[in-house]
C-alpha cells in the first residue's frame, strides 16, 4: 500500500498512465479533466478531495504545456501582462462561488448550448483558424479579451468542462488568431486560472498534496510532450483534436444532464 497517497500501487499506477495522457491530450486542445476526474475517483477519493487533488496536479502540466508554447514563440506578452490576472481573479471567485454558495450543474445548461455553439460554428466555418489573421492588440479588442478571461476563468474555477475549448473559440474570434497561436495563448489562461483555483482549494482544505505533486510532475511531461506535438503540427494538426474533444465533453455532458446517466461514475468504474 502507498499509505501516503491512500490507495495501492495498482491505483497509482492507472492513475499515472491516465493522467499523463489527460496531460498530453489537454496541452493541444484541453479535455484532459474528462480523463482525470474519473481517473481519481476511479482510485478511490473522495469528490471534493479529487476535484483538488486534480487542480493541484494540473497546474505542474499547465506549467510545462505554457512553457513549450512560450519557448516557441506562441504568446504574445504584451496581452498575456494585461490580461492573464483576469483569469486569475476569476477562477479565485468561481472556487469561492461552487465551495459555498452554489452547485456546479446549475451551469450544465448553459455550458451545453455554449459548446455546441463553438462545435457547430467551427464545423460550419471550414477556414476558421486555419491562418493566423493576427494584426495587433487595440483597447477595444483587449477589453472585449480581458472580460471574457475573467468570464472563463470564473468557468473554470467554477465547473470546468470545455474551458479549453472556449479558450481557444474565443482568441480566434477576438484576435483572429490560428489554431496554434490560439492554443499556445490560451496555455496562459488555462495556467493563471489553475493557479487561482489551487489557491482556494488549498485554503478550503479539498487536496491529497503528496498524491497531487507526485501525479503532477508525471504530468508536467504529458503536458511538455503534448505542446511539442502541437506546435510541430501546427493548425491542421489542433483543430481536428479541437473538434473532437469538443465533441466529446460535450456528449457527456448532454448524457449527464438531459438523460442523468453518471458517465463519470462510469468512465470510473471502467478504469478501476
Amino acid at each position: 500500500m502507498l499509505s501516503a497517497f491512500g490507495m495501492g500501487i495498482h491505483s497509482f499506477v492507472f492513475l499515472a498512465i491516465a493522467c499523463f495522457c489527460a496531460a498530453f491530450i489537454d496541452a493541444i486542445s484541453g479535455g484532459g479533466g474528462l480523463i482525470t476526474v474519473p481517473a481519481y475517483l476511479a482510485s478511490g477519493l473522495p469528490p471534493h478531495i479529487a476535484l483538488g487533488t486534480n487542480k493541484v496536479a494540473v497546474f505542474f502540466s499547465a506549467t510545462s504545456s505554457f512553457t513549450k508554447f512560450a519557448q516557441s514563440g506562441k504568446v504574445n506578452w504584451v496581452l498575456a501582462k494585461r490580461t492573464a490576472l483576469f483569469s486569475l481573479a476569476g477562477a479565485a471567485l468561481g472556487v469561492v462561488t461552487v465551495v459555498k454558495f452554489i452547485a456546479s450543474r446549475y451551469l450544465y445548461p448553459i455550458a451545453i448550448v455554449m459548446l455546441l455553439a463553438v462545435l457547430i460554428y467551427t464545423l460550419y466555418n471550414k477556414n476558421m483558424g486555419t491562418t493566423n489573421a493576427f494584426r495587433g492588440l487595440t483597447d477595444q479588442n483587449v477589453f472585449r479579451w480581458s472580460l471574457m478571461a475573467f468570464a472563463l476563468g470564473f468557468y473554470d474555477g467554477f465547473f470546468g468542462p470545455g474551458t479549453g475549448s472556449f479558450l481557444i473559440f474565443a482568441l480566434i474570434k477576438i484576435f483572429h488568431y490560428d489554431f496554434t497561436n490560439a492554443s499556445g495563448n490560451a496555455k496562459v489562461y488555462n495556467l493563471m486560472s489553475n493557479i487561482g483555483s489551487v489557491i482556494f482549494f488549498a485554503i478550503f482544505g479539498k487536496a491529497n498534496y503528496i498524491l497531487a505533486v507526485s501525479i503532477g510532475l508525471i504530468m508536467m511531461v504529458g503536458g511538455f510532450l503534448g505542446a511539442k506535438f502541437a506546435v510541430r503540427g501546427g493548425a491542421k494538426f489542433i483543430k481536428p483534436v479541437f473538434l473532437s474533444i469538443t465533441t466529446i465533453v460535450l456528449t457527456k455532458m448532454i448524457l449527464e444532464s438531459v438523460f442523468h446517466m453518471d458517465v463519470a461514475g462510469a468512465l470510473a468504474k471502467l478504469f478501476a
